[in-house]
Formats: C-alpha cells, structure tokens, sequence
C-alpha cells in the first residue's frame, strides 16, 4: 500500500494561536493587586447517570472583594506583587524555616517520564496534586511497575488533607491505590478520572473518599483555594489548577496542548488564562513533555482524514492500537470504522475496562450493531472487520504483543492485514515497539507506524504552546515539570527566552523543597526521600538496587553455583566442592570451563582448611572473588557467583 501522508498540512491553527499570544501582550501589564475569588464549591461523591458532567449548572459567582498580598520586590521590568496578612508559622514539624512558608516539594515527575506528584504543604497541612506511576525499564528485570516514595507523606499522614487529580492518565493516577494503603485522603477529580481511579481501588479491594469536581469549580481546602480550568490533553477532562495560599499564587499547568479544534468541541478558554496572568501568578509550574519540539502539536482532529484513508486503501482485517485512556481517539477510530462498513472488536484487559466506563459516562458513542465480540470475529469478513487493541507502546503482555508472538487466543495475524501503530513510542520503549513492529512484519502483516506516517498526534505542548502558556499567564516565577532533564532545561530555556530572569526559573529535582515566602519562591538545600519504590507482584519496595544488580547481572551472564558440604563437629570438608551453572555457558562447552573452576574451588577450601579461623563468610567471600578473577580471564565475562556452604 502506497501512502504519502507526511506531505499534509501541519500549520493547522498556527496562525490563530500567534493572534492568541499578540492579544495576550496587548492586554498590558498584571495590576498590582490579585482579585482572589471567594466563593468555593463543595463537593459531592461522583454520579453514575450517563451523560457528560463537563459543565456545573450554574457558575459561582465572584465577589469583588480582592485578597490583599505582602509586597514583594518584582523582578527587574515585571509587575511588583501586592500583600498578604501574616498568619504564624505551624511548620516546625518538618524542620521548616521559620514564618508563614509554603513549601512545594515534587515526590516524581522530574527528571523522569511519569510518577508524577507534588505535595504542597503550608502550616500543618498538606495538599497532594497527582499520583502516578511509572514503567520499569530495560535495567530493572523482573519489576512491573515503578510508584513514588510515599516516606514523607507516612510520616505527616495526619497532615495531608487532599489529593487533586489532574487527568486520567497512569502516570497521573498509577499509584493511587498504593498510597491509599499508607495514607486515608479525599480524591478530587473530573467524573472520567474518577471512574477510571475508582476501578483500579475496586481491583485491589479497596475504598476511596471520591470527590467530584468540574472544570471551573473552586474548592478550600485548609488555607489552599483552588480553581479548576479545563485543559485539552489526550484525554478528556483534563485539568488545570490554580491554588493560592497565603503565601503565594501557583497556576499548575497539568498535562495540556493547545488545541482550537478538539474532538468534544471544547477548547481551552485563552481569555480566562489570560485574566488569570492579570490577577497574578507567583510561580507557574509548567509541562515539559515537548519542550524540545519545534512549533505547535497538531489537533486530534486531523487524524479523523488520515485514518480515513488508510481504512479506505485496506484490503483486509485493520488491527489498531492506542491507548485505552485515549478517549476520543478511539472514538475517531470508531467513527472511520463505521464509515467504512466495518464492524469493531475490541482487545485488551483494559481498552474494554476504559471503553465500558466511557460508554457508560457518556463520553463515547457506540451505535448499535457496531460492536462484535472478538471470540466471533471469524464470522465477519476480512474487508469489513476492525480491532481495537491494547500494546501500542510493545508491553510485553499486551493484547498487540501477544498477536506478534502468535499467542493471542482469538487473533491470529496473517498476510493481508493492516496493523496501525497509533501512539509514538515513549521514551525508553523504543527497543520493545521495534521488536513488535518486526515480528508483526514476519508474519506478513503490512505495519503502519510513526516512523512512515502521521498516525499519532501528541497530547503535550510544543514549544510554541508553551510560549504561549506562558504569556498568557506572565508568572513572576517558572519551574519546569513533568519531563526528563533535557526537557526540564529546555523549558527553562524557553521562558528565559520571554523575558523570566534566569535566577527565577527553578529547576529542581524529586525530593529537593522548594520554598515559597510572599510570593518569592527559592530552591532549599533540604531533601525528602523521592527515591523510586519498585512494585515486583505483591511485594511493594522490597526490591532495592543490589536486588536489581543482581537479577541484572543473572540476566547478562547468568549464574555459577558452587556447592560445599562440612562436618559441623570436626570442621572437615565432607563433599565438594560441586559447580553447576544456568544461562552461563552452552551446557555441551560448559563441562571444561566448569572443571577448571572446581579445581580453583579446591584450591580455596585447601588454603581455608590450613589458614582459616572456621568463618564461612569469609570462606564464601574468597570463593566469590577468586571465581569470579577466573572466570573472568578465561571467559571475559562476569556470572553471578553463588557459594552454599551447608553444615551437617
């Protein structure tokens, strides 16, 4: 199949979005006084009726009464803050400085793709924004998943009074489940996120204190005031925050692209970030996702074309893979399937999960008589049949990676089908989605990737976007999140690039607290712990880095056992030494290798029964290291080495 889709227009809204950033410098400078609303919401527990719940019935209203901040001196050719009442300080507990001291302190998310949380915590009170996980990498064998170190909100778990969802995304909501067996706190977030978070609680047989909340609600919690504002991200109802304190004003970005043509039909409001860049914004924490991209991510709602076209050119049975999460993206998928006289199956544990609870809250459409089930797809023909499926980013046990490997129960690919790839690898799994593409190619699949055709458009923000964001919001302070060290630094660069002095762009790292007093945030030298907690089944942080260094190790050279037995009376050797070896050598050319290793064992236990005090430790230490030197000269390679020394 011949298709040239890299020739389309990629500008989409570009110049709508620089008349956007003009509007936004022409609105003048932020006044010196924040009007700060003072009419929250309350909030009630999430409902099941269908229909989607984007909008509350009617908007709070806003009193004119504005909430006077400390003056603070403003940065060098930037709009000076106003006052805030001084309150006393309740922070001693955590070994802050003295007075009325916000402190944020990033648990995940930089320096890394996913795990992303941030606690924000003034006087004795804590506020969570995210909970999210990550996948384990090529060097951590064996481990499933990757969750927060959740030390510091144990040891202040009184404190921590609410948790904000931005979106319903893993690494946003991964590691819910996980805290919540540490740690009792209310959940705040949108109807799908909820649905989505409340399934993986019920999975794991627990409850939650769900809480519902709309974009463009306002709620208090403690001395935080939050207002919620609609943000388009590759999900749907994906959120923006912004929380005042009385020690300042942070706007939370959340995940978000700036996108005029979304699926729902419901862009970002530009002019209500713009009146919010007017009230005053001390620090702005922004995504840093695609910081290193040229330019404007495209709209979802250029693949509803470029779909279309490949279903039309297809000859037999379409497999596609997406995310699960990606609700409107299946939608179009659906949308082009229907269009094209084709019936849908869907595969994977989770698409089904997720597309049932959007279904059932009234974010995606399915007409009737266009599903199939898949135990029945052979009763559709080829040209008319269209799967859905799970495995876009190659996770070894996903519905897409078991049809490469010929172990699906109901799909097996074969000549004449169109597999599309509709994600772009996330980094770190580029090796893994290859080898899917390859192996889907032997079997005689024709593969549709990222890499030969614009199937796939982000969900973060391009540079531009971030501009954008950026002007619109005018922060006296920037800290980059959400985003490996490249991406963080990149960001930085940006919003040097719009006039933010370098020396008020924070760029930190997990654990490390960031302190904010009247408006004036700083980088601290204090640290909590944020070290990465491997999930390996049931066992949640008793997999550490030795533990990793040694399956690591198993997984590169493989294993020699050298076995010895001792009289325990007489202190003589009985039997052995004996060596046998797994995933070492070739069993055929092993034999020699290991004879020779026997003999350097006896040369130990020799040596050991005249010199030795009768310490199996150290007859263990000198077994490992005298192998391992030898082994290593006549092999070049390093085995883990594994003495058992048994007393009878």
């Amino acid at each position: 199949m011949s298709i040239d889709l890299r020739k389309r227009n990629r500008t989409g809204t570009r110049e709508r979005l620089e008349t956007a950033v003009k509007a936004a410098s022409a609105s003048g400078k932020r006044r010196q006084t924040a009007e700060t609303p003072k009419n929250e919401k309350g909030s009630t527990a999430p409902k099941n009726e269908k229909g989607r719940g984007a909008k509350p019935a009617a908007k709070p209203k806003r009193e004119d009464a504005p909430a006077k901040h400390e003056a603070a001196a403003a940065p060098k050719g930037r709009a000076q803050r106003g006052s805030a009442p001084k309150e006393k300080s309740a922070g001693a507990a955590r070994g802050r400085s003295s007075g009325s001291a916000l402190e944020i302190i990033p648990l995940g998310g930089l320096g890394e793709i996913g795990k992303n949380i941030t606690a924000f915590c003034y006087g004795e009170e804590i506020l969570l924004v995210d909970c999210g996980m990550s996948f384990p990498d090529d060097g951590m064998p064996g481990i499933d998943i990757v969750i927060p170190d959740f030390t510091f909100l144990e040891q202040h778990k009184k404190q921590v009074k609410a948790l904000v969802i931005t979106h319903g995304h893993e690494d946003h909501i991964g590691s819910v489940p996980y805290l919540l067996k540490q740690v009792s706190v209310p959940i705040y977030a949108t109807r799908l996120t909820l649905g989505l978070i409340n399934h993986k609680l019920k999975e794991q047989g627990l409850n939650g204190d769900l809480r519902h909340i709309d974009a463009g609600d306002k709620l208090k919690v403690g001395p935080f005031r939050i207002e919620t504002i609609r943000a388009t991200h590759s999900i749907a109802d994906a959120l923006s925050l912004i929380i005042e304190t009385p020690a300042g004003t942070i706007f939370h970005t959340g995940d978000f692209k700036i996108d005029y043509t979304p699926i729902d039909g419901d862009p970002m409001d530009l002019q209500h970030l713009a009146e919010i860049g007017k009230r005053g914004v001390d620090l702005m924490l922004c995504d840093s996702t695609n910081a290193l991209r040229a330019g404007f991510s495209r709209s979802e709602k250029i693949l509803g074309p470029i779909l279309d076209q490949i279903f039309r050119e297809a000859k037999g049975r379409i497999v596609i893979a997406t995310f699960a999460s990606n609700v409107h993206r299946v939608q179009t998928i659906i949308n082009t399937a229907i269009a094209n006289k084709r019936k849908i199956a869907l595969s994977g544990r989770s698409m089904l999960n997720v597309m049932e609870l959007a279904e059932e809250l009234g974010y995606l459409d399915l007409p009737k008589g266009s599903m199939v089930d898949l135990d029945n797809i052979s009763n559709v023909p080829d040209k008319n049949l269209t799967i859905i499926t799970t495995g876009s980013q190659g996770e070894p046990m996903s519905a897409l990676a078991r049809m490469a490997s010929g172990d699906h129960r109901s799909v097996k690919i074969r000549r004449g089908d169109t597999v599309i790839l509709s994600s772009s690898p996330i980094p770190g799994n580029e090796k893994t989605v290859s080898g899917v593409v390859n192996s889907l190619i032997g079997l005689g699949a024709n593969v549709i990737h990222s890499d030969i055709a614009d199937i796939h458009v982000s969900g973060h923000a391009s540079s531009e976007e971030i501009r954008i964001m950026i002007s619109l919001i005018q922060p006296n302070f920037y800290m980059p999140v959400h985003g490996e060290n490249k991406h963080l630094l990149q960001n930085a660069d940006i919003a040097e690039s719009l006039g933010i002095p370098r020396d008020h762009i924070l760029v930190a790292g997990n654990g490390r607290v960031v302190e904010m007093v009247k408006g004036q945030p700083r980088l601290t030298d204090r640290h909590v712990p944020a070290d990465p907690v491997f999930v390996d089944g049931l066992g949640v942080g008793d997999i550490g880095t030795s533990v990793l260094r040694d399956r690591r190790q198993l997984s590169e050279a493989g294993l020699i056992v050298v076995s010895l037995t001792y009289d325990a009376a007489s202190g003589y050797l009985l039997s052995g030494p004996e060596l046998f070896s797994r995933g070492f050598v070739y069993e055929k050319r092993s034999g020699d290798i290991l004879e020779e290793m026997r003999h350097v064992a006896e040369e130990v236990t020799d040596e050991y029964e005249r010199t030795g005090d009768g310490d199996r430790e150290a007859l263990k230490s000198t077994l490992r290291g005298r192998l391992k030197g030898a082994v290593y000269e006549r092999t070049k390679r390093s085995p883990l080495i594994l003495p058992i020394v048994t007393e009878v």
